[in-house]
């Protein structure tokens, strides 16, 4: 092969190597490596421009020593490699002993040794001169050091392209660092305990036990009916606990079938079943560090149930389709709107999953059992969607208020938030009417207006009052406790009776806690 062909055939394969790779050391660690094996290279270093020093500096080198690259620091204008930086021209010198402007500084170049030429190359960026690439060579003639040199600096244009896209990966990588910080800032703040909406006694203790709980390790097993908030919890325990800055991994355990939701949460290897074309991480795997939010996990099958307990065990699984034990830092945080105690008693809930998943368990109150947060829920999804709109709706009519007061809303929070969107998207004006409403809680509007007096809960309120007082005249001082205890007696009877007798669902419709049923079931002497 004549010389042309060599560097034709060298270029070729250096432009693969640039083509293959944006990693400056390794491109450059590969194409010198290519270079020296053509070209008979002794040594070849990159030195780049320190912008906070204004220094230059050796970041990668082929034959060199890191002692060697440490040493090879030049200021600009210093040695042979600081004046092509100065200059911007590239330096050829047939014999380094001879020439008083090589320092030596890497103490590669013996006094003994045969004649070493050094050629130096510049790299720039437009008319800014950014680094430069250095070789050292025994010298063979000038034709060959001349012909070499060119042939460097075609590599080092090469080469700083690489450099430029490098520099500006870099850029968007710091940038997207920081959006990724200002991010996770943002959603630490937006789920803060206080931005939850919610005031009632049962949202109280809601937030009481989450913020204690947000700091441990704890598994979190939350409970209640769809649409009740439980995602927004799982994130509000997740960005107030130490596991804010690493991953919070959302799983719907019910969307997926058994196979897929196997390789979704365990991750498969190549090959493993039919569709397996290449490894593929797990969501266990991808939240290391972080938090899992497991929703509807009650849908699990009994195989699924199994190694889900090993995970919670053991704190290890292996991909679908491998051997080798993955071990993980994973806290995990499930909800269901089943009653898996239910569950575990008809056999469809392994009980030693349900004992490991309920460490902490919270109760999210359905909306219906605390209607006095609805107001605030109200006028925060008409800020919300009002915003995202352009639209201005806000004044609300007394009937429309009693409306949404009295409704039962048995899709939660998450049906009030889609009637609110559908009254904003629907109005024309700033007046909030019965008719902007959804269909069903409009007919629920008719029925309400529909009902005499003597039937609504003020009536008979008011009969209860007045009769009471009359039955028990002749007990003063006992009035009151003779009439609420009756109305709770009753209440709790009419719970249970609804319920089937099952104490947790009769505190869950009445709105009040287990605790304070079991006192009042005792107190009152009611026969369960």
């Amino acid at each position: 092969m004549n010389r042309s062909e060599l560097e034709l055939d060298t270029l070729e394969m250096i432009g693969q190597i640039l083509g293959d790779d944006l990693e400056l050391r390794q491109v450059f660690q590969r194409a010198m490596t290519l270079l020296s094996e053509r070209l008979d290279i002794q040594r070849a270093s990159l030195l780049l421009r320190d912008e906070a020093t204004d220094q230059v500096r050796t970041v990668a080198a082929i034959g060199m020593t890191p002692e060697a690259m440490r040493r090879g620091r030049y200021e600009v204008g210093e040695g042979v490699t600081g004046l092509v930086m100065q200059r911007g021209a590239s330096q050829v010198i047939p014999d380094t002993r001879r020439d008083p402007n090589f320092l030596n500084r890497t103490g590669e170049d013996g006094d003994d040794a045969g004649p070493t030429s050094f050629i130096c190359v510049p790299i720039k960026d437009g008319d800014r001169t950014t680094g430069a690439i250095s070789m050292h060579k025994p010298f063979v003639d000038d034709a060959t050091l001349a012909a070499d040199a060119r042939l460097l600096s075609i590599v080092a244009g090469s080469i700083a392209q690489t450099i430029r896209i490098h520099h500006l990966l870099q850029i968007e990588k710091d940038r997207l660092v920081d959006e990724n910080q200002a991010l996770r800032g943002n959603l630490h703040s937006k789920y803060r305990f206080d931005n939850i909406i919610g005031s009632s006694p049962a949202m109280l203790d809601v937030l009481a036990t989450i913020g204690q709980v947000a700091s441990s390790r704890a598994t979190c097993l939350l409970l209640g009916e769809t649409g009740c908030g439980k995602e927004l919890i799982a994130k509000a325990i997740h960005y107030n606990s130490p596991r804010r800055d690493k991953p919070l991994i959302r799983v719907n355990c019910g969307a997926l079938s058994p196979q897929l939701l196997e390789s979704e949460l365990f991750g498969h290897v190549k090959g493993a079943f039919t569709g397996a074309l290449r490894d593929k991480i797990g969501r266990f795997e991808a939240a290391d560090g972080g938090s899992i939010f497991l929703d509807e996990i009650g849908t699990l099958d009994a195989p699924m149930q199994v190694r889900l307990l090993r995970v919670l065990q053991e704190r290890e699984f292996e991909r679908v389709g491998d051997h080798e034990t993955i071990k993980i830092d994973v806290r995990v945080i499930a909800a269901t709107n089943l009653e898996l105690d239910e569950e575990v008693r008809t056999g469809n809930f392994r009980e030693d999953l349900y004992y490991r998943l309920n460490v902490v368990s919270i109760h999210l109150p359905p909306l219906r059992n605390r209607r006095q947060d609805i107001p605030h829920l109200i006028d925060f999804f008409l800020d919300k969607y009002n915003e995202e709109n352009g639209k201005n709706l806000g004044r609300i009519s007394r009937d429309v208020l009693n409306t949404l007061l009295r409704y039962p809303w048995p899709g939660n929070v998450r049906e009030l938030e889609n009637a609110i969107e559908r009254a904003i998207v629907m109005s024309s004006g700033e007046d909030f009417t019965v008719d902007l409403l959804p269909l069903q809680i409009r007919v629920f509007a008719q029925q309400i207006r529909g009902e005499s007096s003597d039937e609504s809960v003020e009536a008979l309120a008011e009969k209860l009052a007045r009769d009471g007082t009359r039955q028990y005249d002749t007990r003063h001082g006992e009035i009151y406790d003779l009439i609420v205890s009756e109305v709770e007696r009753q209440l709790i009877r009419e719970a249970l009776a609804r319920t089937d007798g099952v104490k947790i669902r009769a505190a869950d419709y009445l709105g009040i806690n287990r605790n304070t049923l079991n006192k009042k079931v005792k107190m009152l002497h009611i026969t369960e």
